[in-house]
């Protein structure tokens, strides 16, 4: 059996994973906080030993995968939040690892896809699916990832893009409205779809509610997204207000973070079809990311984000042949690190 080990590299935490190949059979896991040490390698030796003791001898991975929140340069990877720079022959050299490859984190959702079963999905549109057809996937979080997928041959190829940096398109008066909002607040001349449809857009658009359009706030809501804005700029918040606002909607308990989600979910799902749109993604489209899971309700709520998707005139025929599904397990990147690894 070869060992492989997987990564899932955040400014917060650090997920490991060792994994016995060819099954991708599990075989031990942690998670560290990534602020506490200095760079990758300790975190992976300290790793290693807990395995160590946790099976009876400490495990020798011949690869290794890790998933970056970051952009990629060849060989090496600078995070976006950590102090740390990762080089792959570094790394191959201290961890005594035969082959080491960094991949971006939502490359790694990418590879994931094909390690899920049908327990970690839920399908929001059966669609027309073809086998050979490429697949998407879109991610909404701190930023909005996307990207697809090519069968070549048995397997499939990744692509990563910068879809998420597109221009935001509105399709109302009110989303006009919101997009002139952020032009003024940001001082900039065009605003990215991330900009809506991620956890920072969520955010703005209850501003814009509150600001432009004089609705109400709750004390409590009120109190964090106040805390929220006078912390901008720190890497670390004490406070996380698209999550306070989001789990307020799911509860019905506050008019304004309701009407914020849903603005939030109409846009999510039209820029998911605008995707699907580009690609015909016939072989699926899975709607990634921190976020989704967990407004499950609201997305399938008198099905808001597959309305948003279809919507697409005389080619709306086109976008309802697409499956779609929701991706539950959070550990999808984590999956596809693994997958890559067993690829190297």
């Amino acid at each position: 059996m070869t060992l492989l080990l997987a990564g899932d590299i955040g400014g917060t935490n650090t997920s490991l994973r060792l994994v016995g190949a060819p099954a991708q059979q599990a075989l031990y896991e942690a998670r560290y906080p990534s602020q506490e040490f200095p760079d990758l390698v300790p975190v992976v030796r300290q790793f290693l030993a807990a395995a160590g003791i946790e099976l009876g001898d400490t495990p020798a991975p011949e690869k290794a995968c890790f998933a970056i929140a970051g952009p990629i340069l060849g060989n090496t990877a600078k995070l976006t939040n950590l102090p740390w720079l990762l080089d792959t022959h570094r790394l191959e050299r201290e961890l005594s690892v035969k082959h080491v490859s960094l991949i971006n984190d939502f490359a790694a959702v990418g590879y994931g896809i094909m390690g899920l079963t049908s327990e970690d999905l839920l399908p929001l549109q059966a669609g027309q699916p073809q086998p050979d057809a490429p697949i998407a996937v879109i991610g909404a979080g701190t930023g909005l990832g996307e990207g697809f997928l090519i069968k070549q041959g048995e397997t499939y190829q990744v692509f990563p893009t910068e879809g998420g940096h597109t221009d935001f398109a509105p399709r109302n008066e009110l989303e006009f409205q919101l997009l002139q909002y952020l032009r003024d607040k940001y001082q900039i001349s065009r605003v990215s779809v991330e900009r809506v449809v991620s956890g920072q857009g969520i955010v703005a658009i209850y501003q814009f509610l509150r600001d432009r359009l004089d609705k109400c706030e709750s004390p409590e809501i009120a109190h964090t997204v106040k805390t929220w804005e006078h912390e901008t700029g720190r890497k670390e918040k004490s406070v996380d207000a698209a999550a306070a606002i989001s789990q307020a909607a799911l509860a019905k308990s506050d008019p304004l973070c309701e009407e914020a989600m849903e603005i939030f979910v109409d846009a999510y799902g039209a820029e998911a079809g605008n995707f699907a749109l580009k690609l015909l993604p016939l072989g699926g489209m899975y709607i990634a990311g921190g976020i989704a899971a967990k407004i499950l309700p609201l997305i399938q709520e008198e099905n808001r984000f597959m309305r948003a998707f279809t919507q697409k005139g005389r080619v709306s025929a086109l976008v309802e042949r697409v499956p779609v599904s929701v991706v539950l397990n959070p550990q999808v990147g984590l999956i596809g690190a693994a997958i890559c690894a067993g690829r190297l």
